[in-house]
């Protein structure tokens, strides 16, 4: 597997295994599990995702030894601060039934999320996460909160796909040394993208899916991937990617279907901040 090199040194590998919206605990559980069969060594979670226990059971159950493995997990808005982020990445800890986290990210630009950097930053230094991040920040926040903190974010994991390309962000990102994670690489299938004729017809030309393709441009990009599938025909697909090169002029050609603005919603609304403010977890 592929790695890219975090600022602080750690290795991460470029491709992983996504379980957002796999909420059936048993469902998830054999998906991460069969995720691991076929390879994949980085799994991404939150505690948003309610799954965080299923998570832990399909590890357990690998029998894979911890340090092949690289484990991510978010901390929710709600629990943002100096005092509730400790106690909400123990909780995330105990579910996932591990001694400490690769990368634990603030999931939301909202809250206290200073007060959780602050936080996060002594877990960083008491070795209880090897790296720390942020989820969804766009580029003011992303340099504010560098500016006024000891510790840099180390990964910035955002929407990112054919449609939504990020290529500004991600040349800011590299500047300020963080590095760019994608959500949302397929765009949960939306303008069509599996049907796309661009991307059919460069996944054509190599024998490859429409997902192959898409997977293969980010990972050129150097954007670490993490695709979701509780299907193990698919695991098997999204993996297969590090055979094949996408030349420049279909890298450009694929860069021309960006629209430069989110599929889903735009976190710098007052909607998405009520929105994503609102939504409280029973954990």
């Amino acid at each position: 597997m592929e790695t890219v090199t975090l600022r602080n040194g750690v290795r991460m590998p470029i491709l992983g295994f996504g379980v957002f919206q796999i909420a059936d605990d048993a469902q998830c559980e054999r998906a991460v599990f069969d995720a691991l069969e076929h390879g994949y060594r980085m799994i991404d979670t939150a505690a948003s995702y309610l799954n965080e226990r299923a998570v832990g059971r399909a590890i357990a159950k690998s029998g894979i030894a911890r340090e092949e493995l690289f484990v991510t997990t978010k901390l929710w808005l709600e629990n943002a601060g100096d005092d509730a982020t400790p106690k909400a990445f123990a909780t995330s800890l105990k579910k996932l039934g591990l001694d400490y986290l690769d990368l634990y990210l603030i999931h939301q630009p909202f809250g206290d999320y200073y007060g959780a950097w602050r936080a996060m930053e002594h877990l960083y230094d008491e070795g209880l996460i090897r790296a720390i991040g942020v989820s969804n920040f766009y580029a003011d926040r992303l340099v504010d909160l560098i500016l006024h903190n000891d510790v840099a974010p180390m990964v910035n994991q955002v929407e990112t796909h054919p449609f939504f390309q990020r290529v500004t962000d991600q040349a800011t990102m590299e500047a300020l040394g963080v590095q760019i994670e994608s959500w949302g690489p397929f765009a949960e299938g939306r303008n069509d993208l599996f049907s796309n004729p661009v991307l059919v017809g460069v996944a054509r030309s190599h024998e490859r899916t429409v997902a192959q393709v898409t997977l293969r441009w980010l990972i050129q990009r150097r954007v670490v991937v993490i695709p979701k599938s509780v299907r193990s025909e698919r695991m098997s697909e999204n993996i297969d990617v590090f055979d094949f090169a996408l030349s420049d002029d279909e890298m450009a050609l694929i860069g021309t279907l960006d629209t430069a603005k989110s599929l889903f919603f735009d976190h710098r609304t007052a909607e998405a901040a009520q929105w994503l403010g609102e939504r409280h977890l029973d954990l």
